[in-house]
């Protein structure tokens, strides 16, 4: 420190220890964590995510769960589409979710699979949430923080469309360690979908694979597979990205009736079988 040091470092060009300790100190990553609810024990969690609305998401998220929870793990969703929940109907999970004085507790599905979702709080499912991203994104750190999710081994994270507040919010807060992005075969979407995948780069954030849905259509009278969305090009953006790991899920009405149905853990098929070895692999 200088004897003429006046305690005004924005007039000063002094580099000193006094100057030093009183400027703000940059910020990692990782000083945003938030620790979960002290009854939570979670080991790996794992977001899923695209730069569009209407491609999947949820669905993907619903058939990850599933099969983590068939390799006999304890598999958890937190549904953070806080104002477009659709994880409980895919589960047919109808019951609001209970809570005591330690924290909320998640709805288990039929096969024992932990959800909590914004659906499973409202008095009628059907309320719309008409909220601003700070109370949003406070929603989703409660959900991480106050819900007593118990032990843990993969937590997925179904995350509302695009990279704003609560997608921010969740690779900020919550030791996400890795992410599953989702597409489909549209040129503009894949377009779109290159602005979640540079989002993770941005945060750090490892990228397990990319799934495209929607990919094809397989007649059932002659097997062929038709592009009725157009040509993938799902390879072209998992090799500009550096990403190893795609899976394509065809357009199935089955599928879709599993999940309007609320019979998403009966359904069988082994597309994103490659997705969830490479989640095991972390």
């Amino acid at each position: 420190m200088s004897e003429e040091c006046t305690h005004d470092c924005s007039s000063c060009g002094v580099d000193c220890p006094s100057r030093q300790q009183s400027e703000p100190q940059k910020q990692s990553p990782e000083s945003f964590l938030e620790a979960p609810n002290e009854m939570s024990h979670i080991k790996k969690v794992i977001a899923v995510m695209s730069g569009k609305g209407g491609v999947g998401k949820s669905l993907v998220t619903s058939l990850l769960a599933v099969e983590m929870a068939r390799r006999a793990n304890e598999t958890a969703i937190m549904d953070a589409d806080i104002t477009g929940p659709s994880i409980p109907r895919a589960f047919g999970v109808n019951e609001r979710a209970s809570g005591c004085d330690e924290g909320m507790f998640p709805v288990k599905t039929k096969t024992g699979i932990s959800i909590m979702s914004m659906n499973l709080l409202l008095d009628n499912p059907t309320d719309p949430v008409v909220w601003r991203g700070p109370l949003i994104g406070g929603v989703v750190q409660q959900f991480w923080k106050e819900v007593i999710w118990g032990d843990v081994d993969y937590m997925f994270i179904d995350m509302p469309p695009g990279t704003g507040d609560v997608p921010l919010t969740v690779l900020q807060s919550i030791p996400v360690d890795g992410i599953v992005v989702v597409t489909s075969p549209q040129e503009l979407v894949s377009v779109i979908v290159e602005k979640a995948v540079k989002m993770a780069e941005m945060m750090e954030k490892p990228i397990v694979g990319i799934v495209e849905n929607m990919s094809y259509y397989k007649c059932p009278d002659c097997g062929k597979s038709h592009s009725i969305f157009g040509e993938s090009h799902l390879e072209e953006i998992a090799a500009k990205h550096g990403i190893g790991t795609v899976a394509r899920i065809p357009i199935d009405p089955k599928l879709a009736g599993a999940c309007d149905g609320g019979i998403i853990e009966l359904f069988d098929g082994d597309w994103l079988s490659g997705i969830a070895d490479k989640i095991e692999s972390l």
